[in-house]
């Protein structure tokens, strides 16, 4: 972060318009500090980085998505019609299926054909603890009543694309082929073709990203990287392509595990089978999973709990998640030592922060979990991050989208509520496609005890944006401190306001979170402030998400 007094310094005698002398002193009635500097454009923000996830674990794919043709819920062809709703309303981008660490268990040819006749298959998450003793239920013994034309019709219901997990680990290249076949041939091309029209598809799918394996590196098959890319190479060899553009994503690092990426890319340059270009992207998750504070007996560090925390698994939380701008950075340069051209970018495609199980709504929901106030702050610095280095990500996918660790929505039968992280992606849908410019954000330490010492995290975190017809800055801002508001000064440098309108999500209970019997506990507030000039004084509450959309003169 760029400190005021060393913008001062830097600046050249007046800024957008306005002399130092008066910024000097508005300057000196906050204590915290935005730059927004217009002339300075980072990239396009992918409308992608706003992705989501769904894979057939516990409650995310049967009691979430798919309830039934003849469900009393209301659905679109078997799909929960307020889920579409709800998706279509945030513009989503791009949903992953069927994993994953499903999908590397998964053969897409059980998915398809007359539902009756679809074969039920043992679910990779059968022995998990939660699902052990509940029989017969779906969320173990998958009757595939949801398959590849239900995953791309939900998509398209919502209007957005699909991205398809192949399965690397059980499955030979060329049923990925025969995949590929199914979803992109021609109508009455082929007998996968005929198939797919059999189930009310004529036309094809055109399905343009694909993931070939998940998390190599482990559930994925336990590869090694140089393994894993002789591997990846062999699937992309020689893939029909049918007139589509296939994006190709490799499984990539967990987290900060660079010689994955570094062995991983040495191999395919040295294999030389294919070239950097071929590749869309490196996959990298990032789970806030454990605190990075304390050990407990025996030497493993717990998962902190969804809904029972204070202020120290609240700033440790966050301190986790920060991470995820690091690594993306620190592979970002590694992928440039064989990639000089830039032609691969980094997918993101599971993040979130995961908690201890309990808080569930329902016994067969498999890592679900509370969505509290604490975690629309952790999902908006995490999207604030992603903008931040936006010609560095291509696509992002939230961990998962309803049911499961970090979600939008929670369902069960006919309940449904949308979470405060539904309402940080409404807020910062604003962002997709708009031109992110550089932010600096100059503001003081929140400050918390940790193991009996002072520790301090960052209390502001944002990212700027500017529209495509160049009419309107969007700015967003998470404040982490719990407790102490931030009187912000807006810098906006290259041009003037002239008005803004203001979204707010915060509540006086960092525990707040939606229920059924309460879903508006935590919604975003709306207003109008003046704003006029290129600097604009604003109060930032704690704990909360604010976005600022500056009409521009």
């Amino acid at each position: 972060m760029v400190g005021r007094r060393q913008f001062l310094r830097s600046a050249a005698g007046t800024i957008g318009g306005v002399c130092l002398a008066r910024y000097a002193a508005l300057a000196a009635t906050a204590d915290s500090h935005i730059e927004i500097i217009l002339d300075e454009p980072i990239g396009m923000i992918s409308p992608n980085i706003y992705g989501h996830f769904i894979e057939h674990l516990g409650g995310v794919i049967y009691d979430g998505v798919w309830v039934g043709e003849e469900s009393k819920v209301a659905n679109i062809r078997g799909v929960r019609k307020s889920l579409i709703d709800d998706l279509k309303a945030i513009q989503a981008p791009v949903i992953r299926w069927p994993g994953g660490c499903f999908a590397d268990s998964y053969d897409w040819k059980d998915g398809i054909g007359p539902r009756d006749a679809r074969p039920r298959r043992t679910n990779f998450w059968v022995d998990t603890g939660q699902l052990r003793d509940k029989g017969n239920v779906p969320q173990s013994y998958d009757p595939n009543h949801f398959g590849t034309n239900e995953f791309v019709g939900f998509c398209r219901a919502a209007g957005a694309e699909p991205y398809l997990a192949a399965n690397l680990r059980s499955l030979p290249a060329l049923d990925f082929d025969h995949w590929v076949e199914y979803c992109n041939s021609p109508a009455g091309s082929t007998t996968y073709a005929d198939i797919r029209a059999a189930a009310g598809a004529a036309d094809p799918f055109e399905v343009r990203y694909w993931g070939l394996g998940n998390e190599a590196w482990g559930c994925g098959g336990q590869f090694t990287p140089a393994d894993y890319a002789v591997e990846f190479l062999r699937f992309l060899a020689w893939i029909p392509r049918y007139g589509v553009d296939l994006q190709l994503v490799a499984s990539g690092p967990n987290g900060g595990d660079w010689d994955w990426t570094r062995s991983f890319l040495e191999k395919v340059v040295q294999k030389g089978h294919a070239r950097l270009n071929d590749i869309y992207g490196l996959s990298l998750h990032h789970y806030a999973s454990r605190l990075s504070y304390g050990v407990a007996p025996g030497g493993r560090v717990p998962k902190p709990d969804a809904l029972q925390f204070g202020d120290l698994e609240w700033y440790e939380l966050m301190r986790e998640g920060a991470k995820v701008e690091s690594f993306v950075k620190g592979h970002w340069e590694i992928m440039g030592e064989f990639d000089t051209e830039r032609h691969m970018r980094l997918v993101v495609d599971e993040w979130g922060p995961w908690y201890a199980q309990g808080s569930e709504v329902s016994p067969t929901d498999v890592f679900g979990q509370m969505i509290t106030l604490r975690d629309a702050v952790f999902s908006a610095r995490t999207l604030d991050s992603f903008n931040r280095n936006a010609e560095k990500v291509a696509m992002a996918n939230t961990a998962q989208m309803i049911n499961c660790i970090n979600s939008l929505f929670i369902a069960h039968g006919d309940q449904y509520v949308r979470t405060p992280v539904y309402h940080v992606f409404a807020m910062y849908a604003a962002h997709q496609g708009g031109t992110a410019v550089r932010t600096e954000l100059d503001s003081p330490m929140a400050h918390y005890m940790r193991e009996g010492q002072d520790a301090d995290f960052p209390a502001l975190d944002g990212s700027a944006s500017i529209s495509e017809d160049k009419k309107t800055l969007t700015l967003t801002v998470a404040n982490t401190d719990t407790k102490q508001p931030r009187e912000t000064e807006i810098a906006i440098r290259g041009a003037e306001a002239k008005g803004c309108q203001v979204a707010t999500l915060t509540s006086a209970d960092i525990h707040a979170h939606n229920t059924f019997e309460n879903p508006d506990a935590v919604k975003p507030e709306m207003r109008t402030i003046e704003a006029s000039g290129s600097i604009v004084n604003y109060t930032i509450p704690p704990a909360s998400v604010t976005r600022l959309d500056f009409a521009l003169s």
